[in-house]
């Protein structure tokens, strides 16, 4: 006797330019349909922001709006909060599953009172609604100020408590920062789910270095991100132009890919630090995947993040990887293979501590003088990608997650999933 599917309803605040964007369509339009009827639904987009929504129309996804789920806190939160709670009631959800900390708040409001509100709730009977969320990074610090963040991080506290079943986080360091560091939700509420990418969909379709004049013994220096505060751009120009210039040295270049309100800021730093003629902001672009295969490695600043899709998506092209440690980032880079001068070399790049402009311009140095390195590391990296971060795993664990919360047992015999060795470790053991 065939089974209805499971009825899940997505929200993310808004379809900007970057990883959730992409990972709430990938898992949208992945699911089984004769298992799982996914529907998304997302918001607006804040002035200036990149539009990513082209992603879903190829992909068969639909999303359904709700202008006032932008960006910014306000009023309008309340009529957000009306309107996920209208389509509740004409979907049914079995499943609500948030994404991102806007749409986690509303959405999981909304959620709780919709699992409550019910003909039986006299009877204390609520209805049979599972509530998931996603951290694909979180805002505990680097992005507000210290009383801001400290309600935040506050309401976060609640939400967990009270108004969510499951709690994703995309790697493992993850995971310690927001329930260890932060206190954030019960050790039995997490699983780790890495990100998953459409490998088919990450093809390089164009000659980037060709595009912007950039020669063959040029090392490309890449980064890709919108050019605001949390990812510290003006770190990475400034390491660039503390690196060695000398014989050994090739000829650096730098191409920023994406656009934001520090875009000016960021011109005046690189004509002060003398490198504008040696550094191209391409801004928003839909076609990343050719600029992956066209650096020689990629650049990451950050002060915080949560498990980096532009580490993946580069990794994924063979591009080596220098970034900060923070977040998930180390989760990954591979096997540690030493530390030296500041920074530390790993299987699939090199990582430096947050805000160190010059260990980070070390480590620059180090992969510039050594292209075979590199070559070795790209190869591992796209191995590591493919075995450990394909879709393919990332939609299997998440239907295992959705059985698992509405206690549905599997169809037919499947691999065993990534979270099915995390759920049984933290069922036996609880963070100090």
């Amino acid at each position: 006797m065939s089974q209805d599917p499971i009825r899940i309803v997505r929200i993310i605040d808004r379809m900007n330019i970057g990883g959730p964007a992409r990972h709430v369509t990938w898992v949208s339009s992945g699911l089984d349909p004769q298992q799982f009827e996914t529907t998304l639904i997302t918001g607006s987009l804040a002035d200036g922001e990149g539009d990513m929504s082209y992603l879903a129309r190829p992909a068969g996804v639909q999303p359904v709006m709700i202008p006032e789920m932008s960006r910014e806190i306000g009023i309008g939160d309340l009529r957000v909060i009306l309107k996920l709670l209208r389509t509740f009631f004409q979907l049914k959800p079995q499943i609500i599953h948030t994404h991102k900390s806007k749409a986690g708040a509303a959405g999981r409001l909304a959620a709780t009172i919709y699992k409550w509100l019910t003909p039986s709730a006299l009877w204390l009977r609520p209805r049979r609604v599972a509530r998931v969320h996603t951290f694909h990074g979180h805002i505990f610090h680097s992005y507000y100020g210290r009383s801001k963040t400290a309600l935040f991080l506050n309401v976060e506290r609640l939400l967990a408590r009270f108004c969510t079943d499951r709690i994703i986080t995309l790697s493992e360091q993850q995971r310690r920062e927001i329930h260890s560091r932060f206190k954030v939700g019960r050790p039995e509420q997490f699983r780790v789910i890495p990100l998953g990418i459409d490998l088919d969909f990450a093809r390089p379709e164009k000659d980037i270095r060709r595009e912007y004049g950039i020669g063959s013994r040029e090392l490309l220096i890449g980064a890709v991100g919108r050019l605001c505060e949390v990812k510290n751009f003006g770190m990475l120009l400034r390491a660039v132009s503390q690196m060695s210039d000398g014989q050994e040295s090739p000829l650096v270049r730098l191409l920023l890919v994406g656009d934001g309100h520090l875009r000016g800021d960021l011109e005046s730093l690189a004509r002060e630090q003398s490198l504008f003629d040696r550094v191209t902001f391409a801004g928003f672009r839909d076609d990343v995947f050719s600029f992956y295969r066209a650096f020689d490695l990629l650049a990451l600043t950050s002060r915080n993040e949560g498990t980096p899709l532009t580490i993946i998506e580069a990794l994924a092209q063979g591009c080596p990887v220098a970034a900060t440690e923070v977040g998930g980032v180390i989760d990954l880079m591979g096997e540690h293979e030493l530390t030296r001068d500041g920074f530390s070399l790993w299987a699939h790049g090199v990582t430096a501590p947050p805000e160190d402009v010059a260990a980070f311009a070390r480590s620059l140095d180090f992969l510039a003088r050594r292209p075979e390195l590199r070559c070795r590391m790209g190869t591992r990296g796209r191995a590591f990608v493919r075995s450990h971060h394909a879709r393919e795993r990332l939609l299997r664990d998440l239907e295992a997650l959705y059985r698992e919360l509405l206690h549905i047992p599997e169809i037919g015999s499947q691999q065993p999933s990534l979270i099915s060795e995390h759920t049984a470790e933290l069922s036996n053991k609880a963070d100090s």
